[in-house]
């Protein structure tokens, strides 16, 4: 009789499990979004760069997750310095969209949109010659249009739009924004904002947030993400980027002097006139008559007091219509608490840091690391660092720029300078405008719907796992006993 109860025992555990499972209750659950790709060509004044992002298929309160998939760095100048021959402008670019159909999947290709936006170095050849401007973006659209994605356009970015869209980025990517919590949600962090610096080649901007009305409207923008309003001032300077200001300090250097006392002592270069004034930055400097084939040769004296007098002439505070103001008369509110500093910022900063080793944790010690590099002699430079040949010269008057920039321009004191962070990325990211634009653009993307399965609430299936295992426990006792009872 007892070797009948075990067979009996399990075909009825085996029976309710059956039944059990019938009457799991079920629901609708999310399959796993699909990926989206997008690509944005950053296109600076001194180089162009492809970045392509990716995000899941569907949204978060309107915008979507996106990261960098890969990134790829166009050889050559910016587009703007293809003004003479616009077809190259074109060209140049067929390297890295090559490697973009590579990295998006082809079925993808066709959905995938294809943006290219324009900086300082486009909006200077539009202020001078909007002809030409209009001829290269034709040749990069007739190039980009030639491939199989979607192409969204290329334009010209305003100073504004590449302030707000490089603060976007770096907040995103410090997750000031949104957060992604261990327990598998997106939840909004309480920490604030921080503000953005960009020192790009022709222009820089701040951005930051800020809660009171600007006093100039010019300058503030309203944006509305993940499903949070933020107010945001912002200002761009043209003609204030690195490359620019390099120009205007070798133009002042001309008019007065042969030697520049922010190149170190022991280097001289033949410098061509039309490379200084051929452009609008330098338009106010220019010779009513040179020409602009001549070259003339132009050493270093390596002077830092001097080189601080040069760098200070570039800034204007002599006046101001507002309650407060940065320099050129532009408004400008109180500083933000925290800033990340990126582009040629870092890359200053970084080089006094790695190359010349000295710190750079406040105000005074920027000042003091200046005065250092601006004291070695290009044969000192050299011996410290070979490999970079071609911007040795110039350390000294990007560092001098950088101090006076933030100390005179912006207005940072210790404490201030104290929450200034320098970065060139956010983890695998790089920290600038494009991501920005990308996130902007993906509320005009729409989400495909989500996939659905049934799956089994967790209710049912806890009540059913305890069922199971008292039953299954039960038949071990039974099976125990009926071997007892044969022994």
């Amino acid at each position: 009789m007892a070797g009948k109860v075990l067979p009996l025992l399990l075909l009825a555990v085996a029976g309710l499990v059956g039944l059990l499972l019938l009457c799991v209750r079920t629901r609708d659950v999310r399959e796993p979004p699909g990926l989206k790709y997008g690509i944005v060509l950053d296109a600076g004044s001194s180089h162009t760069s492809m970045f392509v992002y990716k995000w899941p298929a569907d949204k978060e309160n309107d915008t979507g997750i996106v990261g960098q998939h890969s990134s790829c760095d166009v050889q050559g100048g910016g587009i703007s310095s293809y003004a003479d021959n616009p077809s190259r402008a074109g060209q140049s670019l067929v390297e890295c969209l090559d490697q973009a159909l590579r990295d998006v999947p082809k079925e993808r290709h066709a959905g995938t949109p294809l943006y290219l936006g324009a900086t300082a170095g486009m909006r200077l050849l539009h202020l001078t010659d909007p002809e030409a401007s209009a001829e290269v973006l034709l040749a990069v659209t007739q190039t980009l249009n030639s491939y199989p994605f979607d192409f969204r356009g290329a334009h010209i970015l305003s100073g504004q739009d590449e302030g707000v869209f490089g603060w976007v980025t770096a907040n995103y990517l410090l997750e000031n924004f949104i957060k992604y919590g261990w327990v598998g949600q997106w939840f909004r962090p309480k920490k604030g904002t921080m503000g953005a610096m960009d020192l790009g080649g022709a222009s820089t901007q701040i951005t930051f947030e800020t809660a009171s009305p600007a006093e100039d409207p010019a300058s503030e923008v309203q944006l509305r993400l993940y499903g949070q309003h933020y107010r945001v001032y912002t200002h761009s300077f043209l003609c204030y980027g690195r490359d620019q200001v390099l120009r205007r300090l070798l133009a002042s250097v001309i008019q007065t002097r042969r030697f520049h006392p922010c190149w170190p002592k022991g280097y001289a270069a033949q410098v061509l006139l039309q490379d200084v004034y051929g452009s609008p930055c330098t338009a106010a400097q220019r010779p009513r008559t040179f020409n602009s084939n001549t070259s003339i040769s132009v050493s270093g004296s390596g002077d830092p007091a001097l080189c601080r007098s040069l760098v200070m002439g570039l800034f204007d505070a002599s006046s101001c219509s507002f309650t407060h103001c940065s320099f050129n008369d532009v408004f400008q509110p109180r500083l933000a608490e925290h800033f990340i500093a990126f582009s040629a910022f870092f890359y200053t900063v970084d080089f006094l840091r790695t190359v010349m080793k000295l710190r750079v944790e406040t105000l005074q010690e920027l000042e003091a690391a200046t005065m250092t590099v601006c004291n070695q002699t290009w044969n000192e430079l050299q011996t410290r660092a070979p490999e970079e040949m071609s911007r040795l010269p110039h350390y000294c008057a990007g560092a001098m720029f950088v101090w006076q920039l933030m100390s005179y321009g912006y207005g940072f004191d210790e404490p201030a300078f104290r929450g200034v962070t320098f970065r060139k990325k956010a983890g695998d990211t790089a920290i600038g405008w494009a991501l920005g634009y990308m996130l902007n653009l993906t509320n005009m993307i729409p989400a495909d719907p989500p996939g659905l399965r049934k799956g089994s609430e967790f209710g049912s299936w806890v009540v059913l796992l305890l069922l199971f295992a008292a039953m299954l426990l039960a038949a071990l006792v039974l099976l125990l006993r009926q071997v007892c009872s044969a022994k």
